[in-house]
């Protein structure tokens, strides 16, 4: 025989039912556990033998950009999107990020091997297992495969230039930190490369770019270069060739359009209708830009090879097009005199400084390359680079030098 619960019981069960809704409410109403960076496996054959790690914000919408971030040596895939600042901006303007992860099984510093030719070639080896993570990505998490970035700072910004050039139709655009041009290593030495730089033309450079994908006729990605005008690591000669490279692979010309100051010391040239942008960034050594602070245009942690000068994170994710509205153009104020006016003043006169070879390029006036000296912006030899060949340079515009005055 069923037993009649008790107005107590009646009671107690009403209220366990309105706890339970209660809960599911809650429960319902609660946000998604936050993105974390996780490892991803099984995305394809893997002939690099890389590590793939992605991080997508809460919330990330359908059809949303995604961006490649390769580490620098030393470097690993939590480290570099902690502190680089990109974590802000997926989380802020909603685009996935896509991490390759190198190991010291493939190279003992952990560096992307941009100079191994079996790894800089399309369809071999590392190059293939990031091409393969894009892949997967774009497939799995439903990813806008027309709006896929890189950046990478160091090793890993030579093997952006590597994707760059050897998957073009994969990439909407690249920025290549502290960088070197796509195959200044092989045939070089990676020494001379990183610490003299290699002379090429601009023709011979775009050959090396158009070679890697051989009878390739669609769409090239924009670029943008970052270097630090005192980098010892990988002297400011590579900023120079790489912009020689892709001005000449996207088909305009080696002189600037426009050039821009921005803070910290920093000039912006741009070239063509903002197909390639050159960032030099005055007195920095050999890592990334990063600026940390609580603005929109603030970003990073000052640590090693993560630089406070300036947010290059920023500036690169909106040369990207991420924040949500189209590529913008370079907006700072020119450093171009306009024409002056009839009440204008007269012009102040140049800058010039007289000093050793080695104290101007120590100063970032001036860099190294081969055992001489030559004026930054204009590349002009000054001649042997040491304490006791002294040359004049005349500054005509932010980290452009020309000598004499």
């Amino acid at each position: 025989m069923r037993r009649r619960s008790s107005p107590l019981t009646r009671l107690a069960g009403a209220f366990a039912a309105t706890v339970l809704a209660a809960t599911a409410l809650v429960t319902a109403a609660a946000p998604a556990q936050a993105a974390t960076l996780t490892q991803v496996t099984g995305f394809g054959s893997n002939p690099g033998n890389l590590a793939m790690y992605a991080y997508r914000p809460d919330g990330l919408p359908a059809g949303a950009p995604a961006v490649v971030l390769l580490h620098g040596c030393t470097q690993n895939a939590a480290g570099y999107v902690a502190d680089s600042g990109w974590q802000k901006y997926a989380d802020l303007w909603k685009f996935a990020l896509i991490v390759p992860q190198q190991s010291t099984a493939n190279q003992a510093l952990t560096c992307f091997n941009w100079f191994t030719e079996g790894d800089v070639t399309r369809g071999q080896g590392e190059a293939l297992s990031i091409r393969q993570m894009v892949s997967h990505a774009t497939s799995t998490y439903g990813l806008d495969g027309s709006r896929v970035f890189v950046s990478g700072l160091s090793a890993g910004g030579a093997m952006s230039a590597v994707m760059l050039a050897t998957y073009p139709e994969v990439f909407a655009a690249g920025s290549v930190i502290a960088g070197l041009p796509y195959r200044c290593s092989p045939p070089a030495s990676t020494s001379v490369c990183q610490y003299s730089g290699v002379d090429r033309t601009p023709a011979a450079w775009g050959d090396l770019v158009r070679a890697a994908y051989s009878g390739y006729t669609g769409r090239r990605p924009r670029v943008a270069i970052w270097h630090g005008t005192s980098d010892s690591t990988v002297v400011p000669a590579n900023a120079v060739e790489s912009r020689d490279q892709w001005t000449d692979v996207l088909g305009v010309s080696q002189t600037p359009t426009s050039t821009s100051s921005l803070p910290a010391g920093t000039s912006l040239e741009v070239y063509g209708d903002d197909a390639v942008r050159l960032y030099r960034v005055a007195g920095m050594g050999h890592g990334t830009p990063v600026d940390p602070g609580a603005g929109t245009d603030q970003c990073g942690t000052a640590t090693s090879y993560f630089l406070d000068t300036i947010c290059s994170t920023y500036r690169d994710a909106r040369f990207f097009g991420l924040d949500g509205g189209t590529t913008p153009t370079p907006s700072p104020t020119l450093t171009t005199p306009p024409t002056a006016s009839p009440t204008s003043t007269a012009t102040p006169a140049p800058t010039c400084v007289t000093a050793s070879n080695y104290a101007h390029v120590v100063a970032g006036r001036a860099y190294q390359s081969g055992g001489y000296a030559y004026a930054l912006g204009s590349n002009q030899r000054m001649g042997l680079y040491n304490t006791f060949y002294t040359s004049t340079l005349k500054q005509t515009a932010p980290a452009n030098w020309v000598v004499g005055c």
